[in-house]
């Protein structure tokens, strides 16, 4: 007879199967225990064909990968601890000594930062390109050239792409299309559609919804770069959480819905901010006028989807520190980075330090801000820009 304390490990007790319930079993695991050795020598992680270690996979992640691979419109999906993190994977996936890499000069700004720091110490080179200029792309691209990321819109900016342009430049040049696809989200357009091979996302934004979670997402539709993502992804030791992956899983369903209300009160925001005397631009791409307006209602429709995020130029006569008060004023507006969640944001930045070229982002001088509508009532909200927007005015 065995001892309480190891009855308490290896006692025999099975739930019965059968349990259905509207949120998924969470599993948590790094050991996972085989019946045999059979069993053990049989299975194959890399087709979820079985479990083997939890960096692998297991019930709940392998689920919150399928949804999310069906929310991109793709055929396979890998999750790993960040956006970045996918960028990275992707990055080292496919790039090796004596490549070079093109990124839009708007793009997120790790992924630069990446491109200049390690993949340049593994002789990785990368170049800048315009990304409202498809001819500047296909100028750039050469015999090294292995991979081009793509954005829409434009990181902090908001330029919308020509995305299908781009693309086909890509496919014409033979060289593989990577799309970040955290502003879509999977809802606003289809990234396959538009020609990307891999579409990334950061699951930080709105598919997780509460500003809780760090995870990210690659999805293909081509089983061989799959599993050539997959292998790096090993070899890597990427892993999510369980419970992160509960938390993701559980937000889903409401995906939709929260995307639609951060949409339409951050259109109603960037409207009443043209009228101001304060501000000289709104960038947004569903904006008339806004850069790359034209490109967004082609690719998503003129009813289509535009994500809860803008940006403002405030007029000239307003220097940095006048709009860092301004930041600093706004109360319901909290001062944090990343987006998609149930708080507002706002950030200030230094734009002529982060791009090579302005790419014509807008029209004359001034000091950028980038807001991230959350949940809150827009009335709440605009009220609580309309006190700091008095305040910045009254100290001009």
């Amino acid at each position: 007879m065995t001892k309480p304390v190891t009855e308490l490990i290896h006692h025999p007790y099975l739930p019965p199967a059968g349990f259905h319930a509207p949120q998924p079993g969470v599993y948590k695991a790094s050991t996972v225990i085989f019946p045999n050795v059979a069993a053990m020598r049989a299975r194959d992680w890399k087709h979820k064909n079985g479990y083997t270690y939890g960096l692998h996979g297991t019930p709940t992640t392998f689920l919150l990968e399928e949804r999310i691979a069906a929310l991109e419109h793709g055929e396979q999906c890998v999750l790993v601890p960040s956006g970045l993190a996918a960028i990275a994977n992707v990055d080292l996936a496919l790039l090796h000594a004596g490549d070079e890499l093109l990124l839009p000069d708007n793009v997120y700004g790790p992924s630069k930062a990446l491109a200049n720091g390690e993949l340049k110490n593994w002789g990785i080179t990368h170049q800048l390109y315009d990304p409202m200029k498809p001819a500047d792309l296909e100028a750039r691209i050469g015999p090294k050239t292995k991979l081009v990321w793509v954005e829409a819109p434009g990181s902090v900016t908001m330029e919308f792409p020509p995305l299908g342009e781009l693309a086909r430049v890509c496919k014409a040049k033979g060289v593989l299309c990577a799309l970040d696809n955290t502003w879509g989200a999977g809802l606003a357009f289809d990234g396959f559609a538009a020609g990307a091979d891999i579409v990334a996302q950061a699951l930080t934004k709105y598919p997780s919804g509460g500003g809780d979670v760090l995870m990210g997402s690659i999805v293909t539709r081509d089983q061989e770069l799959h599993e050539q993502l997959k292998l790096t992804h090993m070899r890597l030791g990427w892993g999510v959480a369980g419970n992160d992956a509960e938390a993701v899983l559980r937000s889903l369903p409401s995906l939709d819905v929260r995307y639609r209300a951060q949409d339409r009160a951050a259109r109603e925001l960037a409207r009443w901010l043209r009228g101001r005397v304060e501000v000289a631009q709104v960038l947004h791409p569903a904006l008339s006028g806004s850069p790359g307006y034209e490109n967004w209602k082609a690719l998503c429709g003129i009813d289509g989807l535009a994500a809860g995020l803008f940006s403002v130029v405030f007029d000239g006569r307003f220097q940095a520190a006048q709009v860092d008060a301004f930041c600093d004023r706004l109360k319901l507006f909290k001062l944090g980075y990343s987006w998609g969640g149930p708080i507002s944001l706002v950030v200030p930045y230094d734009i002529p330090a982060m791009r090579t070229a302005q790419l014509g982002t807008w029209t004359q001088p001034g000091i950028l801000v980038r807001f991230s509508v959350g949940l809150e009532a827009v009335e709440d909200l605009r009220a609580d820009l309309e006190q700091a927007l008095e305040a910045l005015r009254g100290k001009s």
